[in-house]
């Protein structure tokens, strides 16, 4: 992974070590190209030990948890499936963890190229610019993955204990406590990874259509027939950028299959553990947790969502280039020169087929689409859960009150 000072994967380079810090990937210095081979063996041992280290902790958390959870339902005297669906919910989390880390072992080599492939697509695009005249106008990289990755992280990080350490209940050890803030930020990092691989793509997709614009902006006034040959060249070239970037955006989705599949499960059904523990609890009048709660579900629904936007922001700007090759195929030139008018007539065709999806293993696209669909879901779940779960608190809050009752009349006697 040698590029240049101004590329793409050097702007990303901080975050991607940030997220080797959490265990959600590997460090980008294993892929440098100069590092010695038997110091790479030495890092890669040593970061798997790591990252073992990190799924026993989650295990052992895991298991804490249950403990913790097991006594809080006994308490409340809610031993239902509230117990079957708040344990399911733990063992994700290490379901989750494990995926992970059998991903970072099996995808390595994908891994190692869809850097390569953003490198090489960004150094083509950047030769094929320098044929060109005009400016670039593009938004600084930089900025777009501050504002977009960067703070939503920040925001994870300050937000997810402030939510979350009330309602882990006072079973739990403060020392569990804290790992198991880590943990749940980690999980949610996953998805913040998965946004920075998409903008990246993105920003690939915006430079390729900006060289086809600037085609565009030639061709509608050119009449030297060598120079029409010449964006002719450039415009082929740019058809093989976009076929290429169509390949990456696949490799990227066969790579985060598992791990977007288990984020968006958890999430969702963390989201019903969290309405289904408030329903519990709504018999307490000194629970202080439900805006808690509240906050927590909001949090995890938008890192779903930014997942989905940031598709559907790459996925239409991709569907914007047939639009610019049909604005191109009016102009006079175009019905003057066949070879250009054919190059056009290919590159439709090419977009057309090659459909750009952020597909999970076939089971779901990643889009709006999609977020809507899950959000129509966990409302339909949590309706069902609520018709079940109300008449139960009723009774166990007659039961309060009969107790109450019987406890006052004792003491007055």
């Amino acid at each position: 992974m040698e590029v240049h000072r101004r590329s793409l994967l050097t702007t990303a380079r901080p975050y991607l070590h940030v997220f080797s810090i959490f265990g959600l990937t590997p460090p980008p210095l294993f892929f440098a190209r100069t590092l010695h081979r038997r110091r790479r063996g030495c890092l890669v041992a040593g970061y798997s030990c790591f990252s073992i280290a990190i799924l026993l902790l989650v295990i052992y958390e895991c298991y804490a948890n249950i403990i913790a959870l097991n006594r809080d339902l006994h308490q409340f005297h809610t031993e239902d499936f509230s117990k079957v669906m708040g344990s399911t919910q733990k063992i994700l989390v290490v379901a989750i963890t494990s995926c992970n880390q059998l991903n970072m072992l099996l995808n390595f080599g994908r891994l190692r190229h869809i850097y390569e492939e953003i490198a090489e697509l960004e150094d083509q695009i950047d030769n094929a610019w320098r044929d060109l005249s005009g400016r670039r106008n593009w938004w600084s990289l930089r900025f777009r993955l501050a504002f977009a990755v960067a703070l939503w992280m920040v925001v994870l990080v300050a937000l997810v204990p402030r939510f979350t350490l009330a309602g882990l209940g006072p079973h739990l050890h403060w020392a569990n406590k804290v790992f198991t803030e880590f943990i749940l930020v980690m999980h949610q990092f996953k998805g913040s990874e998965y946004c920075l691989f998409v903008l990246l793509v993105y920003e690939l997709i915006l430079r390729v259509r900006h060289t086809l614009d600037q085609i565009y902006v030639e061709l509608e006034d050119c009449d030297c027939r060598d120079r029409i040959q010449e964006l002719c060249v450039a415009l082929k070239r740019n058809q093989l950028m976009v076929g290429r970037i169509w390949k990456l955006v696949g490799e990227i989705a066969t790579y985060f299959t598992i791990s977007m599949m288990e984020l968006f499960v958890y999430n969702g059904l963390t989201i019903l553990h969290i309405v289904n523990w408030a329903l519990i609890k709504s018999i307490n009048p000194r629970d202080c947790c439900q805006y808690m709660r509240v906050g927590t579900c909001f949090l995890l629904l938008i890192t779903i969502y930014l997942s989905c936007f940031y598709s559907e922001l790459c996925i239409k700007a991709y569907n914007s280039i047939p639009r610019i090759l049909q604005q191109m195929g009016c102009f006079p030139t175009a019905e003057n020169y066949s070879m250009l008018k054919m190059g056009l007539r290919e590159y439709s065709l090419q977009m057309q087929h090659l459909k750009l999806q952020f597909n999970c293993g076939g089971f779901f696209n990643i889009n709006l689409k999609y977020f809507g669909g899950m959000v129509v879901t966990i409302f339909g779940y949590i309706i069902i859960l609520v018709q079940f779960k109300i008449p139960v608190m009723e009774m166990k809050y007659r039961e309060n009150i009969n107790i109450s009752e019987m406890t006052t009349g004792m003491l007055s006697l």
